[in-house]
């Protein structure tokens, strides 16, 4: 099938590679020339395992391929797919200029029927509108699908491929079988595509993102009172997970969640919920506590030497929200590179992937390191903030060595506090004793 997808961000670029990678011919429009010439050449723009190989077979046999015109985007794909910034104004509205204004385009320049999917995550209501941008200029059949995408930062690839669900919302059969045709061969092993109306599947997504959003905040707040009352966090999530009703996954404590997807999405919930008079009580709590998490981070710093970190270097290992991902947006990093820098100190920092797109933000301001180690020289203390594989089993003897102070804050609870302790080291992290 002819295939178009309009923006070749983490969600356009996964989803044009992978449907490329099942047979269909596929066209991904960006208005960014100098990305798009990149494209053409196989280089990868983003970070994401497993992409750039399936990126580059797709080029190589013809199945893939880029351009910056949207008209042809439009004559080419039977489908397209609107991968689109949503970002959120400062009252959490997503801005849906990006989608419309296309939405608008598409309706200018319509010769045949097409379905106009929704990828990108947006308010409830948004396929309607999409629809009436549209029928303002044509009176061709066309029909508009909501398709969130469940795609996860650092496992897009799998996520995309091997799908728990598909949510397909449409009330119009004929867009269905062709959206049907399009997914089916990624859920041969079971796992259903769900078809229900377009405002039901927008509000899945957010959702479905705030839930999970919920649950992290829910268990940073055990961890504080774990603190409390000198019980220790890790304990108490090795007690619920086996309990099927909650699940394994989202009962780490840390720093707070960042990224593109939940603190936009939970900002665009509540907001809904506030332009239709409904008071989501639990949202107001969900944000109040990520924020207040990485601040109470920052503060067992601060606490530890009585506010006085003039002049201290500080080792900080972990920059993107989460691994396996070069992604900054909303990261706890910033936020405690941002205080640390306030107070006086001077930071040395390493991440995998994700030192670039800090430099672009910090310049000289902060010192990039090439290894993990690098950032020890010299620095009075340690402070993880992303749980990087290679951050789970590093040479302790090196850490303390290379510290001023044997002095480690973990603000993802990687090491075990007991075997810390007999090394000498202090360790601070978060919900346990």
């Amino acid at each position: 099938m002819k295939i178009t997808i309009v923006g070749t961000g983490y969600v356009g670029l996964v989803t044009g590679t992978c449907l490329a990678e099942t047979g269909n011919d596929v066209l991904c429009i960006d208005i960014d020339e100098m990305k798009v010439a990149k494209l053409k050449n196989g280089e990868c723009p983003i970070y994401e395992p497993g992409l750039k190989p399936l990126l580059e077979r797709n080029i190589e046999q013809g199945r893939l391929s880029f351009s910056t015109s949207l008209i042809e985007g439009i004559n080419h794909g039977k489908v397209l797919f609107l991968a689109l910034p949503t970002p959120p104004g400062e009252d959490g509205s997503a801005d849906l200029s990006y989608v419309l204004g296309v939405a608008d385009s598409i309706g200018k320049n319509l010769k045949e029927y097409r379905v106009i999917v929704d990828k990108s995550t947006v308010p409830v209501g948004t396929a309607d509108r999409v629809s009436s941008q549209i029928a303002q200029h044509t009176s061709l059949d066309f029909d508009v699908v909501s398709n969130p995408e469940f795609l996860r930062e650092g496992m897009a690839v799998d996520d995309f491929l091997k799908p728990s669900r598909v949510v397909i919302g449409t009330s119009s059969k004929r867009a269905a079988d062709i959206m049907r045709q399009i997914y089916e061969p990624y859920v041969r092993q079971g796992h259903p595509i769900i078809i229900m109306d377009e405002r039901s599947a927008e509000m899945t997504k957010y959702a479905a993102n705030s839930f999970l959003a919920t649950k992290i905040s829910f268990m940073n707040e055990v961890a504080n009172l774990c603190e409390v009352v000198g019980a220790n966090v890790d304990n108490v999530r090795i007690g619920m997970a086996p309990d099927n009703r909650i699940g394994r996954r989202f009962l780490f404590a840390g720093v707070g969640y960042g990224g593109s997807c939940f603190p936009k999405d939970v900002l665009a919930l509540h907001k809904t919920s506030k332009d239709n008079d409904y008071d989501f009580k639990i949202l107001d709590a969900v944000i109040k506590v990520n924020h207040e998490q990485r601040v109470r981070f920052y503060q067992k710093i601060y606490d530890h030497f009585n506010g006085d970190l003039e002049g201290m270097q500080v080792a900080l290992w972990g920059l993107a929200f989460k691994p396996e991902t070069d992604d900054i947006r909303e990261a706890p990093s910033l936020y405690i590179i941002d205080k640390l820098l306030e107070a006086g100190a001077k930071v040395k920092a390493y991440d995998p992937e994700a030192m670039d797109n800090v430099k672009v933000l910090y310049g000289d301001r902060v010192n990039f390191c090439d290894t993990m180690y690098d950032t020890l020289e010299a620095s009075d203390f340690l402070v993880v903030v992303t749980e990087w594989s290679a951050f789970r089993q590093p040479d302790f003897d090196k850490v303390k060595d290379s510290l001023k102070l044997p002095l480690i804050f973990d603000g993802r609870n990687l090491y075990n506090k007991d075997r810390i302790k007999d090394l000498g080291i202090v360790y601070q992290s978060i919900g346990r004793p």
